[in-house]
């Protein structure tokens, strides 16, 4: 039996970083949908059923085994050696674990330029080899429980990306998660849907470092997942749009999007967080976060006023200019995240560019 509206999604995980989030995505991921550390599942109704949500991000083999639709990349062979040797060792194909011998030593250049050149076809044709073994492939993003489980409210990655970019540039989403909460105190808490609800506009349940009562928001896409109705929902959001604090562009006054559906979050056993009956991951588009481009261009005007360090960069081949040329983009980043924020009956400078959109 095939489900004519299939989707798949391919993860690519890039550097120690990604890999060691990667690891602990799997991990989730299986745990949500009861697939074994070998990939094998307590429920063998699933053999050769490929309509079950959870092959959107599994691919299954004839022999009932589930294969995550994934990529690990490292320059450096370590981190992905703790998962050639780890719990989930069998989970992953072996040609989807892809190690150089050396890393970049945190040098851009040497990783874009030449330690990197010497893996990126065989990257390539790995990253090929998935795409060409789906059937629908989409887009991915922070949230896609929406992809794997049913609700009142299911949306798709595509609508969320619809009403998140409204200017081409202005793609970079602010991403919150709430209850952020440990155990011991999940006991004191009643984590209503108002409540997380509210924790999601609060700079403590952010993703990035910035301010969202200094921005204004062009719109907020939420994902609701465990024990919630639409009409909490509808309170909720109301409440929000009473706070003073919490502000939208003019042009763009809805601003919502929402999306519910019934599995509650999983939690990875002996993690600290709590395990809750709901939670709530929100991504949004927000000028504030033009203040992380700021305090980025603030820490590289200091050093490259110096010239601190691009003796590194140059050595493996990359020109000095070049450095100038990403500075002037992001200055322009920054004026643009700047102009959409300006309510309707405020005018930049004649001279301002409005091409970048």
């Amino acid at each position: 039996m095939v489900n004519n509206r299939s989707r798949e999604v391919i993860s690519i995980h890039v550097g120690q970083a990604g890999v060691q989030m990667g690891n602990a995505c799997w991990e989730l991921y299986c745990l949500e949908h009861g697939i074994q550390p070998d990939g094998m599942m307590n429920e063998e109704d699933s053999l050769g059923v490929e309509d079950d949500s959870f092959n959107t991000f599994f691919s299954e083999t004839m022999a009932g085994k589930h294969v995550p639709r994934a990529i690990m990349v490292d320059l450096e062979p370590t981190p992905i050696d703790e998962i050639r040797t780890g719990t989930y060792k069998t989970l992953f194909h072996p040609e989807q674990l892809l190690t150089g011998k050396e890393d970049a030593a945190n040098n851009y250049a040497r990783g874009h330029y030449t330690i990197g050149k010497e893996i990126i076809d065989v990257v390539m044709d790995r990253v090929r080899r998935l795409v060409e073994n789906c059937r629908g492939l989409q887009v991915i993003s922070s949230v896609t429980a929406s992809l794997r489980f049913d609700g009142a409210l299911n949306v798709d990655l595509t609508e969320f990306q619809t009403n998140l970019v409204p200017y081409p540039r202005i793609h970079f989403p602010l991403t919150t998660y709430a209850p952020i909460i440990s155990a011991e105190k999940a006991y004191h808490e009643q984590m209503t849907v108002a409540e997380i609800t509210q924790q999601c506009f609060e700079p403590g349940a952010q993703m990035v470092k910035c301010d969202p009562r200094r921005g204004k928001y062009m719109a907020c896409c939420l994902l609701f997942r465990g024990d919630v109705v639409p009409k909490d929902v509808n309170a909720a959001i109301a409440s929000v749009k009473t706070k003073r604090s919490i502000q939208f562009v003019d042009w763009c006054p809805t601003g919502f999007k929402v999306g519910i559906n019934y599995q509650p979050p999983t939690v990875v056993p002996g993690a600290d967080l709590a395990k809750l009956q709901r939670a709530v991951c929100m991504l949004s588009n927000t000028t504030a976060i033009a203040e992380a481009w700021a305090r980025l261009d603030h820490k590289f005007d200091l050093m490259y006023a110096k010239r601190a360090f691009v003796h590194w960069y140059v050595g493996e081949g990359m020109e000095e200019g070049e450095f100038s040329e990403a500075r002037e983009d992001l200055a322009a980043l920054e004026k643009d995240y700047e102009e959409v924020g300006l309510d309707a009956g405020d005018h930049p400078d004649e001279d301002d560019d409005y091409g970048h959109y």
